[in-house]
């Protein structure tokens, strides 16, 4: 098994590429050890020292490290990753279940505008975030503002403000005159 490993535009992420499906459909962010018991890949990589964060994708698992080199992690990593994959084990729990996107808000009389925003998110804006090993995801818009969820590498990434503020927003405001800004949640 060749596991192939990229930069991410947040110094503290990288991206890990097994070479097959990781994640079937869905992102499952586990920002810290007592969210991994969604996932038993990630339950190995939190026992790798200096992992902070677990993000998998429908083809990557990103990792995010609290401190020190990559040069002195990442071998762990990479021997986690493959170990996993040649026991067969699910990469998810049985019963657990990908991120979902309840807790959407939004007035009735926005649905419309709502639906493209959320059209132009999952084809223009969620592939590129994923090449960078991370999610976004529509949350919410209220008086022109969309309330956007980051996930993976963006969480934290010292450019995901410029990413938000510069791409998605002159993106957004583009195709949709009534959006006036773009946030996190």
């Amino acid at each position: 098994m060749f596991i192939q490993t990229e930069a991410t535009p947040n110094p503290a992420t990288l991206k890990f590429l097994p070479g097959r499906t990781v994640l079937g459909s869905g992102t499952l962010d586990m920002p810290d050890r007592s969210a991994a018991a969604k996932s038993p890949l990630a339950q190995r990589l939190f026992e790798v020292d200096g992992v902070a964060g677990v993000f998998l994708g429908s083809d990557f698992v990103t990792v995010t490290k609290t401190a020190g080199d990559w040069q002195q992690i990442k071998p762990a990593i990479l021997g986690a990753i493959m170990e996993h994959f040649m026991t067969g084990a699910p990469v998810i729990a049985e019963d657990a279940q990908s991120d979902s996107e309840d807790g959407e808000f939004f007035e009735d009389s926005d649905a419309e505008t709502v639906a493209t925003i959320k059209e132009l998110i999952e084809t223009r804006v969620r592939p590129a975030v994923a090449n960078d090993g991370g999610d976004i995801t529509f949350r919410g818009f209220k008086d022109g503002v969309v309330y956007l969820a980051m996930k993976g590498s963006c969480s934290g990434c010292p450019s995901s403000t410029a990413t938000l503020k510069h791409g998605i927003q002159n993106l957004l405001r583009h195709f949709v005159p009534d959006v006036t800004e773009v946030r996190p949640i």
